[in-house]
């Protein structure tokens, strides 16, 4: 095979992007190590093999006005930087320093610090000595400038990459609340939280995962709110990560959760910022991907993926009913079917008479039985709705369109499924989408699946014993250490309060005892609103209200 095959790489001798050769040359961190020479020329040379003369890479070598000798070479990449904070910040002060009267005793040195002390802010530059440092600097967006004859590079700040604008979150929709969402931009996210949460103790800490692209992770949490070894755990499992490039957080999330392998997601994500602030001021901790605006919140538990914004938005009677509405449509998704089935096949003592009747009337002419009815119309909704999904918008009105019939009139018509049954799959479809949280539905899905195939084969019996292997397993799951099924499993009676319901804010004075650090007060007592005193009461200085 290795004489059948050759591979072509670019020629380390001809130093030109045209010649190539059957022997490898090293790779761009072989060329690119080592101290910055103090040449400029061999400095531009290994930066255009460093970055195989891509046409991107912008070298501009500038004479140094009197100096007609010196030069200074200013790098970075096209697109990533701000061309006008380039031009304003770097060429233009370097135009009018070289217009200067010569110094006396010049020297690089000289220039260099010369350089150092008037370029744009001086918190915005920093030097760097390493030619893989400088590789590094220019990739992230910055620019480098150097003096011939010094062995030092200047790191000038002037990222300014397009990016998209603040938006409503498109996968979390609500009635009420912020209509903002995250951006791709790891910078502009912190900023957001920056402006929601304006107190010193807001932290950020900055990881760069990736060998190949060194993508920005951010930590954010409230120092003293979340809790000390919940947050060391979250740097631990991010600094084990050794891997070529993380390009969606979904990625990092397979890195740092609990349990890999159960249905259920230990780690929330979310691109609405109102979420992401509300658990950082609880005590949890953000994790914050470029490139993605999805952010991961941990640690969690199961009912953060029932609930919903409008759940603390709206009045807490109003928001209570709502979630326990999802939860009762988070069971209706899972056993539905699996239930139906059980009933029809083997315990038909549990339907009423006159619909047992109309059940057996309807299931006439169908050739499956209820199992395989159920499995049909169940794996043809999916398809469906994986493909309403992939497909193009333009065709997205007629695939529904389709789908709708061939799911309700052919497939009733055909004879291969009863009315019953659609009625049930349908009920069931709406149910799943009720879930806030996309990944949550996803895993109520894949589930039902299971079910079905256990009150199918087994009956009752199976649907019991697959209850109670979920409950079991929920018991068992930990996010970040702390219990997924709490504060049911097992029992904090102050945890109580977000949960299955949702209690007044004035009610509120804790923070969640498990997640929390030293900080578990929420707010100071005494908060509920009551009407003003009437006349007849003893000492009020209140009047009737007219």
């Amino acid at each position: 095979m290795r004489g059948r095959f050759r591979i072509f790489r670019k020629s380390k001798q001809s130093g030109t992007p045209g010649e190539y050769s059957a022997y490898p040359s090293l790779e761009p961190e072989v060329l690119a190590s080592g101290d910055i020479s103090t040449r400029i020329s061999d400095n531009e040379k290994r930066l255009q093999e460093a970055f195989g003369y891509s046409s991107d890479l912008v070298i501009r070598k500038i004479k140094f006005g009197a100096y007609s000798d010196l030069e200074i070479l200013v790098v970075h990449i096209d697109g990533l930087v701000d061309d006008q904070m380039v031009t304003q910040g770097i060429l233009r002060p370097i135009g009018v320093f070289s217009d200067w009267p010569p110094l006396d005793e010049p020297s690089p040195v000289k220039i260099y610090s010369q350089l150092k002390s008037r370029l744009i802010a001086k918190d915005e530059l920093s030097e760097v000595g390493r030619m893989e440092d400088l590789l590094k600097e220019i990739c992230f967006g910055n620019s480098a400038i150097m003096v011939d004859g010094h062995n030092l590079a200047l790191i000038a700040d002037v990222k300014g990459w397009r990016q998209r604008n603040i938006e409503s979150p498109t996968t979390e929709p609500t009635i009420r609340g912020a209509k903002e969402g995250f951006v791709e931009t790891t910078r502009t996210n912190t900023s957001i939280l920056r402006r929601h949460i304006r107190d010193p103790r807001l932290r950020i800490e900055e990881r760069t995962i990736g060998a190949i692209g060194r993508t920005t992770i951010s930590i954010v949490y409230i120092a003293g709110v979340a809790g000390d070894d919940v947050v060391q755990e979250v740097r631990d499992r991010v600094d084990r990560i050794s891997i070529d490039s993380i390009q969606e957080s979904g990625q990092l999330e397979e890195y740092i959760e609990d349990a890999p392998l159960s249905p259920f997601p230990t780690i929330l994500r979310t691109e609405r910022v109102d979420r992401v602030v509300g658990a950082l001021l609880e005590g949890r901790i953000a994790i914050l991907t470029e490139g993605t605006p999805f952010a991961l919140i941990v640690p969690c538990n199961l009912f953060m993926f029932l609930s919903a914004p409008d759940d603390y938005f709206e009045r807490s009677p109003i928001g209570s009913l709502l979630r326990m509405l999802r939860l009762f449509l988070f069971f209706i998704a899972l056993l539905l079917p699996s239930f139906f089935v059980v009933a029809v096949t083997f315990h038909q003592e549990m339907i009423p008479t006159n619909l047992a009747v109309s059940i057996a009337a309807q299931r006439e002419g169908v050739p499956f039985p209820a199992l395989a009815e159920a499995l049909i119309m169940d794996l043809a909704y999916e398809v469906l709705r994986e493909g309403t999904v992939r497909v193009p918008m333009v065709f997205g009105p007629a695939v529904s369109i389709l789908g709708v019939l061939f799911l309700g009139q052919i497939a009733v018509q055909a004879g291969l499924v009863s009315p019953f049954m659609v009625i049930i799959v349908s009920i069931t479809a709406i149910a799943s989408l009720a879930s806030p949280i996309f990944s949550m539905g996803i895993s109520v899905r894949m589930l039902r699946f299971i079910f079905l195939v256990l009150g199918g084969t087994l009956g009752l019996y199976g649907l019991i014993w697959g209850l109670a292997a979920l409950l079991i397993h929920l018991a068992a799951l930990r996010s970040f250490g702390v219990p997924y099924a709490e504060p049911l499993l097992p029992l904090i009676p102050t945890g109580l309060a977000d949960s299955v319901v949702r209690v007044p804010w004035w009610s509120r004075l804790k923070r969640p005892p498990l997640v929390a650090g030293r900080n578990q007060t929420r707010q100071t007592a005494g908060q509920k609103p009551e009407p003003p005193p009437s006349d007849d009461d003893s000492g009020s200085k209140g009047g009737n209200l007219k």
